[in-house]
C-alpha cells in the first residue's frame, strides 16, 4: 500500500492513480489517502514520488497487515518537542553555538554519543538549575501533533513510551504533557544549587534505547511486529532498524539523512499526525483533531 501525505494530495493522487491505474483511498480529505500498489512496491514508491515530484510530499510503503501498532516508542527532541535542551541550556550559558555544533554531528552520527553528551555538559558546569525551569517554561513546546499521536494510539490499546538520551528534568515533564504512559532518559548531576558538568553513569545512548523497546514488549507481552519506532537521529538507529526489521514500522521523523536511510518510512513534511495515517487511521478517528 502506498500511504501519501500532503497539502496537495488532491493533485498528486490523482496523477498517481493514473499511472498506477488504482483507486485512492481518503484518510483526510485532500491530504490524506492510500494507494493500493500492483506489482513491485519500491517501483510503485520510486514511480509515485517521481510523479509527486517538488511538491512537498511524504509517499510511503506500508503493510496492510497489523497496520495499527500497540508499542509506541518515540525520541523526545526534534521528534516530540521543538527543540533540542541541551542546546537551549547552553543559550542562556551563552554558548549555544558552540555545543548545537557539537550536537548535530552527534545526531549526524559522526560522533559517539556518550563522548558527544560528556564534552557538552562539562561546557555547561556551573550553569544555575534555575536555566533548567526556563528552558521547560519558555522552550520546550510540543511538536503539532503529538498529543493527537500518542492519545489516539492509546485510545486503540496501544502502549507508549518516551525515550531519549537527554534528561529526566525534561522527558518527566514532556511525557505528561504529551500523554505517555512512561519515559525513561539520563539523569542531570547537580549541586544543589547549580550543574556539576556531569551525569549519572552509565549513559543512556542509542542501545539504552533499544532495550527499552526490548523490555516494553516483555513487559507487556507484544509481539515486534506490533512496534512503532520513531525518531530523527542516529541515537534512534537501533530501535528504528529494531522495529524495521521485525516487520514493525519505524520512521524517520524530519531525521537526519542516515536515519531517513535507514527507516522504513520517513515523515519529512509533515507533522506527527502523519504517524497516525501511516497506520491507516482515518481522520474521524483521531483523538484530539
Amino acid at each position: 500500500m502506498l500511504n501519501v501525505i500532503s497539502e496537495q494530495a488532491g493533485f498528486v493522487v490523482a496523477e498517481i492513480g493514473a499511472f498506477l491505474d488504482t483507486q485512492a483511498r481518503c484518510l483526510s480529505e485532500l491530504y490524506a489517502y492510500d494507494i493500493p500498489i500492483k506489482g513491485d512496491p519500491q517501483e510503485a514508491l520510486a514511480l509515485a514520488r517521481n510523479v509527486a515530484g517538488s511538491i512537498a510530499a511524504d509517499i510511503n510503503v506500508v503493510a496492510t497487515t497489523r497496520r495499527r501498532k500497540t508499542l509506541l516508542v518515540s525520541d523526545m527532541e526534534s521528534t516530540i518537542i521543538a527543540c533540542e535542551c541541551l542546546d537551549e541550556l547552553a543559550d542562556f550559558a551563552g554558548i549555544k553555538p558552540q555545543i548545537a555544533a557539537i550536537t548535530e554531528r552527534a545526531m549526524r552520527g559522526e560522533i559517539e554519543f556518550a563522548a558527544a553528551l560528556r564534552e557538552r555538559l562539562g561546557l555547561l558546569k556551573g550553569l544555575p538549575l534555575e536555566a533548567l525551569e526556563r528552558v521547560w517554561r519558555e522552550r520546550v513546546r510540543l511538536i503539532p501533533g503529538a498529543k493527537a499521536l500518542v492519545a489516539t494510539m492509546k485510545a486503540n490499546g496501544a502502549r507508549t513510551l518516551l525515550v531519549s538520551g537527554g534528561f529526566t528534568f525534561f522527558t518527566a515533564r514532556v511525557a505528561e504533557a504529551a500523554g505517555f504512559d512512561d519515559h525513561q532518559s539520563n539523569v542531570l548531576l547537580d549541586d544543589g544549587k547549580t550543574l556539576t558538568g556531569e551525569v549519572r553513569e552509565p549513559i543512556l545512548g542509542r542501545e539504552a534505547k533499544l532495550q527499552a523497546l526490548e523490555r516494553a514488549l516483555e513487559q507487556y507481552g507484544l509481539h515486534a511486529e506490533d512496534t512503532l519506532a520513531v525518531g530523527d537521529g542516529a541515537n534512534d538507529l537501533a530501535m528504528i532498524k529494531r522495529a524495521r526489521q521485525s516487520g514493525g514500522l519505524g520512521v524517520a521523523y524530519h531525521a537526519k539523512p542516515v536515519v531517513a536511510a535507514a527507516a522504513g518510512a520517513s515523515i519529512a513534511h509533515n507533522d506527527l499526525k502523519a504517524v497516525l495515517y501511516l497506520q491507516g487511521y482515518r481522520e474521524e478517528e483521531i483523538v484530539g483533531g
